[in-house]
């Protein structure tokens, strides 16, 4: 059984008889977001809550940065990148209530959330074919089941039909508060100020890159989660989707 978390409160109450609903639906969720927004932690309650399948993108385009660091190809190359994209087999297996990224049969998940990958990844996504070949992996994940899809272009170019599109945000500040503390826990030595460089420089990548950049679908709803706890951001996002899907 999954426990809500602990901040939820009344609104969550008011609209638990409307979950089972809810779960009987073919139902797809765009979830798009800065950097450290809360997003994928926002995904995964959502995708526990609700009894979807969450497709990390953002992990996604990690699992290909990964691979070409550790194969020592050029991350800013588009040709030699291109050319070892077959290569790379990306998949997500559940493992009690959190789902795991596998690059290639290996369980990757805490190599691609580390900084090595972090300073690459942006300019790795920038890349046309990495973006066609992973686009059409997840429209494939989306067909045939209900899920949440969390990443940066989901509502605007990979399920534009999507039947719900929120936009997750929050100041520089809130979010390298958070990154900083998350890899603070996780024993990487860092200082508050390279995060803050690392997301800002992220920020300009994603919102100014040539193919599918970063930006609030016409229809997404915005959610600043900047003083929202785990709690409050899955009970302002579940009055979003009851709103969506009960009309």
């Amino acid at each position: 059984m999954y426990n809500i978390p602990q901040g939820v409160g009344l609104g969550m109450s008011l609209l638990k008889h409307e979950l089972e609903k809810i779960r009987q639906q073919k139902l797809v969720i765009a979830l798009d977001g800065h950097s450290s927004s809360g997003k994928s932690t926002l995904a995964h309650n959502l995708a526990q809550l609700l009894q979807l399948n969450h497709i990390d993108t953002g992990a996604m385009y990690r699992a290909v940065t990964l691979y070409l660091l550790d194969h020592h190809i050029d991350t800013t190359s588009k040709e030699k990148v291109s050319e070892v994209l077959d290569d790379i087999d990306i998949t997500f297996h559940r493992e009690k209530e959190k789902c795991y990224t596998y690059l290639n049969g290996r369980k990757v998940e805490e190599e691609i959330r580390t900084m090595r990958v972090s300073d690459h990844v942006s300019a790795v996504s920038t890349i046309s074919a990495v973006r066609r070949h992973l686009v059409k992996l997840q429209r494939k994940m989306a067909a045939s089941e209900s899920v949440i899809m969390d990443g940066r272009d989901i509502g605007s170019v990979v399920l534009p039909e999507a039947d719900v599109k929120i936009f997750v945000s929050a100041s520089l500040e809130i979010r390298t508060e958070r990154r900083y503390k998350e890899l603070l826990d996780k024993g990487v030595k860092i200082t508050k100020e390279e995060v803050a460089d690392n997301l800002a420089k992220r920020d300009h990548i994603d919102s100014n890159r040539a193919d599918s950049p970063l930006v609030q679908a016409d229809d997404a709803i915005l959610l600043d989660t900047g003083a929202l706890d785990q709690g409050q951001m899955l009970a302002e996002a579940i009055k979003i989707i009851h709103g969506k899907t009960s009309s």
